[in-house]
């Protein structure tokens, strides 16, 4: 397994849509293998693939970091489709590894239903709620390049912009590898 540099706010990778997979390679498995360790050392609770520049429709989540979370497996998102949204939304506060050093509350749906492959490719469908859910919906909107700062108000989002202008110019310190210089894909 490797650690892979994570790609930053500025991006274009992370504005792209990802593509489908039609099936799962021995690349695809090292790939989610990687990510799962890119994510793990940066201490993050989801990763999506454009995060560490493959344009490929997959992301992972690991929720056991947190403590209410400790009991739950680690999860991978192939393909993911939300066919539903609870018309109850809840705010929390959101960070996220392209974006180090910035958090802002964002509301989203308390609950979802979600379709996917999972890694031997096989159709699947749960319905997630709170944190679960959260995470799913953060990292699905990398894969239709949304960010969460998109998401929160315009007060908000004029109070992060120079932070968010320093990620661009990677004028920050961050202690998880991060690419040198903006992924264009």
């Amino acid at each position: 397994m490797a650690i892979l540099p994570v790609t930053l706010y500025g991006d274009k990778i992370l504005r792209n849509k990802a593509k489908k997979l039609t099936e799962i390679t021995p690349k695809d498995l090292q790939l989610i293998k990687n990510m799962f360790e890119t994510m793990n050392n940066a201490y993050g609770i989801g990763l999506a693939a454009n995060q560490v520049g493959s344009n490929k429709s997959i992301f992972v989540v690991d929720l056991s970091p947190l403590e209410d979370y400790k009991d739950e497996k680690p999860r991978i998102f192939i393909n993911p489709q939300i066919i539903e949204f609870s018309q109850e939304k809840v705010a929390h506060e959101e960070g996220c590894l392209s974006i180090p050093d910035v958090r802002a509350e964002v509301l989203r749906p308390k609950s979802i239903k979600i379709k996917f492959k999972n890694i031997s490719f096989e159709d699947c469908e749960i319905e997630a709620a709170e944190m679960l859910s959260r995470v799913i919906q953060h990292e699905y909107d990398h894969l239709k390049g949304i960010f969460f700062t998109d998401k929160i108000d315009p007060e908000t989002q004029k109070k992060i912009t120079p932070e968010l202008n320093k990620i661009k110019k990677r004028k920050i310190e961050i202690d998880y590898p991060v690419t040198e210089k903006p992924v264009e894909k």
